[in-house]
């Protein structure tokens, strides 16, 4: 596998935002991983229905340090940018968290997703000074007690709202992106539509994404409605900050009735645990590959090549799957272009 000789010892100095676009976009050319999700904890002060990461083992194993993420960065960055999303668990509940971004938004393009409890306005100001590149609150109902009960804690619909509005006011850069992001159940489909108006009054995106059941190993929250995609394309063409991809969202009702093939995962994108355990997704990282301060990123990177040959899994329509995967086709290339390349973090601007 090749890599950019001249990016082999990345300077100290933060990218710009072009230059991170044009690295991502060499990484691209190159058939590089674009998408890397990163698991900062799996420590969770919430106790979801449909998530049972708060329960994970891996919640009491060591985590990795700020200067462990400054290693980890400065490593992948050897071939090239990527998006990076970092996870948990909850990630707020990290202290450091605005320390780790700043290490990660040196060479890469870091976001965040969380429930917004733990948020206060100087955390979020923080989080954004030091370059996070956009940020997710999980919202799934237009109802609070609804929200609520799915999520396990009372006063969770009223706190992620107000962790959305704190976000939009940190912004520090026009290209910061405040998203509202709903995991599509049995039970919220009609709930889509409010939260994305609800999203737009306080000037943020909506995305969208599909329950995952190997989460809980329960198939009980699948949507079981019909023409899903559909609903949700109609919806995307009415609201301009719904932000979820089309060629997506046109494959929401293969998923719910078998699967999409084709996954990528190893080849667009990989998952590292909070440990540095390397694997192709998320839910494979019981099976790592590697390990990002043990190994070499050739090795890396050929091992997870070589895990994605032959997958034929179906089990999840996630987003980090689905828009990472709508690069390599020309129609959803196309649809993402306004995203990846327009410097606007707010809807109104599109």
């Amino acid at each position: 596998m090749m890599y950019y000789a001249d990016m082999s010892q990345p300077t100290k100095d933060m990218f710009t935002s072009r230059q991170k676009k044009w690295r991502l976009f060499r990484a691209w050319i190159s058939r590089h991983p674009l998408w890397c999700g990163w698991q900062v904890t799996y420590r969770c002060n919430f106790r979801c229905r449909f998530c049972s990461y708060w329960n994970d083992p891996m919640s009491s194993q060591p985590e990795q340090t700020v200067a462990d993420f400054a290693v980890g960065a400065k490593k992948l960055a050897q071939v090239g940018s990527m998006l990076i999303s970092l996870a948990g668990g909850e990630p707020l509940l990290r202290k450091d968290l605005p320390e780790i971004i700043a290490e990660v938004a040196r060479y890469h393009l870091p976001f965040l997703t969380t429930n917004g409890w733990l948020l206060k306005q100087k955390v979020a100001h923080n989080l954004m000074q030091a370059g996070l590149w956009g940020v997710s609150v999980s919202i799934d109902y237009a109802d609070p007690s609804r929200h609520d009960s799915a999520r396990g804690v009372k006063g969770a619909w009223d706190r992620a709202w107000r962790a959305v509005e704190m976000f939009s006011a940190a912004r520090v850069h026009k290209w910061q992106r405040v998203n509202v992001i709903a995991v599509l159940m049995d039970d919220n489909l009609d709930d889509i539509e409010p939260l994305i108006s609800m999203a737009a009054e306080r000037r943020a995106y909506f995305m969208v994404q599909q329950y995952g059941h190997l989460k809980t190993g329960s198939r009980d929250h699948f949507c079981k409605q019909a023409n899903v995609s559909a609903r949700l394309l109609e919806l995307r063409r009415k609201w301009k900050n719904f932000l979820s991809n089309v060629w997506y969202l046109r494959r929401f009702d293969a998923f719910l009735n078998g699967g999409v093939h084709g996954c990528r995962a190893g080849r667009a994108l990989f998952n590292i645990d909070s440990t540095g355990d390397i694997a192709r997704c998320v839910e494979s990282r019981f099976s790592p590959v590697g390990n990002l301060f043990r190994d070499h990123p050739t090795t890396i990177f050929r091992r997870l090549r070589a895990s994605s040959s032959g997958n034929t899994c179906t089990d999840c329509w996630y987003n980090c799957r689905g828009e990472v995967e709508a690069l390599y086709h020309p129609y959803g290339l196309l649809t993402s272009l306004p995203t990846l390349l327009f410097d606007t973090g707010d809807p109104e601007a599109r």
